[in-house]
């Protein structure tokens, strides 16, 4: 494992707290509108999570989790960002089923409204779900917020590196091994049925 990274990944403050307090390993994505070729890709597997504020939407969370979102006004960031966390991305699994995405709803932070969103959003694109290894930073860096860190997009590249020395995993080992391979099992359903399709 490197010793130090620049490549974060952005996503709703309410879902960076829920990896960090080890509710999930789950992200669900389709990519922002400035993804290069309007696609998600995952381009790093080894990650920092930088929180976002202005898109969380609390009608497509879980009751639990809507509660936690404070409104900002359109346009709002901070002017200092504190990265708390980091992850191992371990899988990227492609989903367009709906009776599979239907089954992970236990293992994530949205509720139907948000997935039912989501796979209709450019339909004949997958939903990507990632499976993250979340790991808590010996200590919390708190970095000036730049507007090249702002926009529509998942990835972002920090200007100054942030040491992931020392990181302690939020999961031991066991937990987070059954919360995987139970949600690979649901997503390999999916994969089987396409499989035999192209046969």
């Amino acid at each position: 494992m490197e010793s130090s990274t620049t490549h974060a990944l952005k996503e709703w403050d309410v879902a960076v707290d829920a990896l960090e307090r080890g509710k999930t390993i789950m992200l669900l994505r389709k990519g922002g509108i400035k993804e290069e070729g309007k696609h998600f890709k995952v381009a790093h597997d080894q990650i920092l999570l930088y929180p976002t504020y202005e898109h969380q939407q609390p009608n497509l969370l879980k009751a639990e989790y809507a509660e936690q979102v404070k409104p900002v006004t359109s346009g709002w960031h901070p002017e200092t960002v504190r990265i708390g966390s980091g992850a191992k991305i371990t899988d990227i699994l492609l989903v367009s089923d709906e009776s599979v995405v239907a089954a992970l709803l236990p293992y994530h932070i949205w509720n139907e409204q948000f997935v039912s969103d989501r796979l209709k959003w450019k339909p004949r694109q997958p939903l990507y779900v990632l499976l993250l290894r979340a790991y808590r930073l010996p200590q919390a860096q708190v970095i000036p917020y730049r507007s090249d860190y702002g926009g529509c997009r998942s990835w972002i590249d920090l200007v100054e590196p942030i040491s992931i020395e020392g990181v302690v995993p939020i999961l031991n080992d066991t937990e987070y091994n059954r919360q995987a391979a139970e949600i690979r099992t649901l997503c390999r359903v999916e994969q089987l049925a396409i499989a035999s399709e192209s046969d």
